[in-house]
């Protein structure tokens, strides 16, 4: 079969298939989204492991880790298996203090800052809004992660998250985003979802086309 042929067959593959019924005038109900998502374990245990193993495949680094201390072991290890010269991170007490304590020079995205100096950092490290198991996303927005380009200049992207911050699903994630905004959203939101990749040529899947080539996920 040529690959005119192949395209064509999965497109009439993908015709046959009915679209899930929705009864209602309005917007899908939570439970008919979720109807037609992939399931979510019940609980967190199921939910962590699961947000493990769909990080792991997405190609990112996922680490459970006990406390401060093993925490600041994890990034020390990073600093030194990558060389890295320069880190940027943003006011938040937890992420600056973790870049801090690397020893680095170190830009703070918060506040007025020369993009080519950013662009010149081996790592940015910041928080995030949440963690999204069904996916292995990491929820980020501008408030919650340092503005818009920490999470995207640097080749390194790493995020520290909490335990309480694992949500199980893409429903959840929204239904938090409302609770904590209101109409007031954030100038930007992101999903995360693994390291900028692309693979636009012949189908070669290449890592850090438009953004971070690695994403490290620390979780407290």
């Amino acid at each position: 079969m040529s690959e005119r042929e192949n395209i064509f067959a999965r497109i009439r593959e993908g015709l046959s298939v009915k679209a899930p019924a929705h009864h209602g005038s309005g917007s899908p109900t939570t439970a008919e989204q979720r109807r037609v998502m992939p399931p979510v374990g019940a609980s967190t245990d199921a939910q962590f492991a699961l947000f493990a193993k769909n990080a792991s495949e997405l190609k990112a680094t996922f680490t459970l880790v006990k406390d401060l201390g093993e925490l600041t072991a994890e990034l020390h290890a990073w600093r030194d298996a990558e060389k890295w010269q320069r880190v940027a991170t943003h006011k938040s007490p937890l992420a600056q203090a973790q870049a801090a304590g690397l020893g680095l020079p170190t830009l703070v995205t918060d506040d007025g800052y020369d993009k080519h100096a950013l662009e010149q950092c081996d790592v940015g490290i910041s928080e995030c809004d949440a963690l999204i198991a069904q996916t292995g996303t990491v929820l980020i927005t501008s408030r919650s992660a340092g503005g818009r380009a920490l999470s995207c200049l640097p080749p390194h992207h790493v995020v520290i998250a909490r335990r309480e911050q694992l949500v199980a699903d893409l429903p959840a994630a929204f239904a938090l985003l409302k609770q904590r905004h209101g109409a007031n959203y954030p100038s930007m939101i992101s999903f995360i979802t693994g390291p900028s990749r692309t693979g636009d040529i012949e189908r070669i899947l290449v890592l850090g086309a438009h953004g971070p080539k690695k994403l490290t996920i620390f979780c407290l």
